[in-house]
């Protein structure tokens, strides 16, 4: 098993969260989106994955390489083939509001914040971006707070890690560097505390990525 990604794609932190709390082994390929324009644009990358994006998971069946793209449809395929210890609720309702949490960010944060976006705002229309960003991650770690006050429990969905606790806390550490102030968001913040005190979660932290600059 491979993993495609960059040291601090958000995208790609989820999945490492993922991988690390089901303790999957599997080797990692660096794919560097700032140097040079960015690797995902190379065509041997578009050939991985055409959406030139990370993370990218590849799995070798039968000596053939079979490749997932997006982070959300990674960590499902995993919580399948790796049932133990579940990302995903086995309560169909909870399972659901695990879903509806991780495309807040996924969907309504994640987006307007990548690098793609914010470069053609500030190069193509002259927009401030950073401006543009806040807006949407103000507006989504809001709601986020507001649904998973609903079903929080030690995390995001009762006292159990799932895939909605693994977007939370990439998200989080994104908002901060986005410069956004997060004290508004205290549940929030008391889970990604209890996260962070968790093995997988330390070993999936940027900071300990092998593409991670050294100072």
């Amino acid at each position: 098993m491979k993993l495609h990604g960059y040291w601090r794609s958000s995208a790609t932190w989820r999945v490492r969260i993922a991988l690390a709390y089901k303790g999957i082994e599997h080797e990692y390929i660096p794919v560097n989106i700032i140097r040079d324009g960015g690797e995902q644009h190379l065509d041997t990358y578009g050939a991985v994955n055409p959406m030139r994006q990370v993370p990218v998971l590849e799995i070798e069946v039968g000596g053939a390489p079979l490749r997932l793209a997006q982070s959300l449809a990674i960590i499902e395929f995993l919580d399948e083939r790796f049932p133990t210890p579940r990302l995903l609720p086995e309560d169909r309702y909870l399972r659901a509001r695990t879903r509806q949490l991780a495309e807040i960010i996924n969907a309504g944060i994640q987006p307007f914040q990548n690098l793609g976006t914010s470069l053609h705002l500030r190069e193509a229309f002259g927009v401030d971006d950073k401006t543009f960003s806040h807006r949407y991650i103000e507006r989504g770690l809001a709601a986020f707070q507001a649904v998973a006050e609903e079903t929080a429990g030690r995390y995001c969905v009762g006292d159990e890690v799932s895939m909605a606790d693994a977007c939370l806390v990439p998200q989080l550490y994104a908002s901060r560097r986005f410069g956004v102030d997060v004290s508004p968001y205290p549940t929030l913040l008391r889970i990604e505390e209890a996260c962070m005190l968790l093995p997988a979660f330390q070993a999936a932290h940027p900071d300990r990525q092998p593409d991670a600059p050294k100072q």
